[in-house]
């Protein structure tokens, strides 16, 4: 029987805005990612944990603004919410929704069918 899981995963990471309109200084946060995923068979926990990690891997620890699959960007929640549920997509998860919290009362929710 299908079930849901959610996985959260700390990290840390700076980024700074400069695009119009949207102008801020080099800062960094304590970020957290919450991403749920339905599961087929219990033994795919291991797969949906190890795709998550993979992908904070990625941003854990970095200057957001450097990385390529962003350039161009602001880094903002909402961008790493999208950009979080496209990997965990890509790995063959069925996702149901990824968060990206940057601050204590600042969270960005993406979900399938959501493009920003």
């Amino acid at each position: 029987m299908p079930f849901a899981l959610t996985l959260r995963r700390p990290f840390v990471a700076d980024h700074f805005h400069d695009l119009p309109g949207f102008v801020e200084a080099r800062h960094g946060h304590n970020w957290e990612v919450e991403a749920t995923a339905i599961l087929r068979a219990e033994t795919e926990d291991t797969a949906f944990a190890e795709a998550l990690d993979a992908w904070v891997a990625g941003v854990d620890y970095r200057l957001l603004n450097d990385l390529p699959e962003l350039a161009g960007r602001n880094p903002t929640a909402e961008l790493l919410a999208q950009r979080a549920l496209e990997r965990l997509r890509e790995a063959g998860l069925e996702v149901r929704a990824v968060r990206v919290r940057e601050k204590a009362n600042y969270w960005a929710r993406c979900c399938p069918g959501t493009r920003r």
